[in-house]
C-alpha cells in the first residue's frame, strides 16, 4: 500500500500536470464539438441542397475514419503546407473534427424526435428556418438526447489519450514518463485508471441529473 501511495505522492508533478493537459483537451474540444456539431446538423436539416450535401459528407468521412489517422493528417500533413501549428493545438482540433460528427448524429436523431406539426406551425406564424431550428425545434431536441450526447462526450474524454502518440503530454503518456523513472506499471496504470474516473463520474453524475429535471419538465 506503502509503494502505491508513493508512485502519486513520488510522481504528482508528472500526473497532475498531465491530467490537468487532459482536462484542457477535454473542454476546449468538447465546446467546440458541440458549436461544430450543432451547425452541422442545421446544415444536414437545412432546406439549401449544397448545405445539406455538405453536412452529409462531412459526418460520413469523418464517422468512418479512424481517430489516429485524422490526428496524423494534422500533426503530419497539415506542416507540410507551411501551416504552423503546436500539438495540443492540432490536438483540439483533431478531437473538434473527429467528435463533432457524432455530436450532430445525436442532435439530429434528437430533432426526428420533434413533431413536425410544431415546425410546421411556426413556419405559418412567419418564422424563419433559422428561426424555427434554434427557437423551437433544437431547444426540444437537446433535452432528447443527453444520454448519447454526454456518452459521446465520455468518449472524447477517453480519446484524449491518443494525442499521447502525438507528443503531447496529457494523461495517456503518464506510464511512459513514470516508467523512465522505475515506478511500478501495474500502479502507475491504477492512478491513470483512478483520474479517469475521478473524471468521468461527474459527467454520469451531470447526465443523470439533467434526465431528472428535463424530464420532469416534460
Amino acid at each position: 500500500m506503502n509503494e502505491f501511495l508513493h508512485v502519486l505522492t513520488d510522481n504528482w508533478d508528472v500526473i497532475g500536470s498531465h491530467f490537468w493537459t487532459t482536462i484542457q483537451l477535454f473542454l476546449i474540444s468538447g465546446v467546440a464539438s458541440l458549436v461544430l456539431g450543432t451547425l452541422l446538423t442545421a446544415m444536414r436539416v437545412s432546406p439549401v441542397p449544397a448545405l445539406r450535401g455538405f453536412g452529409t459528407t462531412y459526418v460520413l468521412l469523418l464517422r468512418n475514419c479512424p481517430l489516429t489517422l485524422v490526428f496524423a493528417l494534422l500533426v503530419f500533413a497539415v506542416p507540410k503546407l507551411d501551416v504552423d501549428i503546436d500539438y495540443f493545438p492540432s490536438a483540439c482540433v483533431a478531437l473538434t473534427a473527429y467528435t463533432s460528427a457524432f455530436i450532430c448524429e445525436a442532435l439530429r436523431s434528437g430533432i426526428n424526435t420533434v413533431p413536425v406539426g410544431q415546425a410546421e406551425a411556426a413556419r405559418a406564424l412567419g418564422m424563419s428556418f433559422g428561426q424555427v431550428l434554434t427557437l423551437v425545434v433544437l431547444p426540444q431536441a437537446f433535452r432528447t438526447v443527453v444520454p448519447p450526447m454526454v456518452s459521446v462526450l465520455n468518449a472524447m474524454l477517453k480519446n484524449t489519450t491518443i494525442a499521447a502518440g502525438f507528443s503531447v503530454a496529457e494523461a495517456g503518456a503518464i506510464q511512459a514518463y513514470l516508467s523512465e523513472r522505475g515506478e511500478n506499471q501495474i500502479y502507475t496504470l491504477l492512478w491513470v485508471t483512478i483520474g479517469f474516473l475521478i473524471l468521468v463520474v461527474p459527467l454520469i453524475l451531470v447526465q443523470r441529473n439533467l434526465e431528472r429535471r428535463w424530464g420532469v419538465a416534460r
